[in-house]
């Protein structure tokens, strides 16, 4: 297994995106980026602890590479806002790639520079050193499987996962795919 940390917005939004890619493991939503140790939710939603909103892949690089799992990223949210994500705004919901090791900055590099063509406006994405990696409270864990139903996931993560089945088929499990 190898490690992805990603953050891309609100880390509901991420976390379901990524956990019906074929090659995930397993994953966490978290935090990542801040100096504080073991932040909350309160913390991090303060934007005082410079932390982001995150999730920690888990994958197989057999099933996946780390280049397909950014051409998701860039796909599924809005690299080019700085500090936001839709109607979660602050520095908590910045656009980041935490690379764990030189091969993964020089991917993220290539990738983010391949992914400058599909946008008008520059994209803000962060390629910054992972450094710590905290798991958020059980609470925002799988957060969408548990509350599809929710004026949130049905306003702002269906439409990512909708997306993700129309035009990324060939990277979903295939219990995720659309019949």
């Amino acid at each position: 297994m190898e490690k992805a940390t990603l953050a891309a917005g609100c880390f509901w939004c991420v976390e379901a995106v990524f956990k019906r890619i074929k090659g995930v493991k397993k994953l966490k939503s978290g935090y990542s980026g801040g100096e504080e140790v073991n932040p909350s939710y309160r913390e991090v939603s303060s934007g005082k602890t410079e932390h982001a909103e995150a999730v920690q892949i888990a994958y197989d690089p057999k099933a996946i590479s780390y280049e397909d799992l950014l051409y998701i990223f860039f796909r599924t949210h809005d690299p080019t806002q700085v500090d936001r994500q839709g109607p979660d705004v602050g520095h908590q919901y910045r656009s980041v790639i935490f690379y764990h090791d030189e091969e993964q900055k020089v991917k993220a590099e290539k990738t983010k520079k391949e992914a400058q063509k599909l946008y008008d406006d520059p994209i803000a994405t962060e390629i910054k050193p992972y450094k710590a990696f905290y798991e958020a409270e059980e609470s925002h864990q799988d957060y969408y499987d548990r509350n599809k139903d929710t004026r949130y996931c049905k306003v702002i993560i269906d439409p990512k996962i909708n997306k993700l089945q129309k035009s990324y088929e060939k990277y979903l499990k295939d219990e995720d795919k659309k019949t």
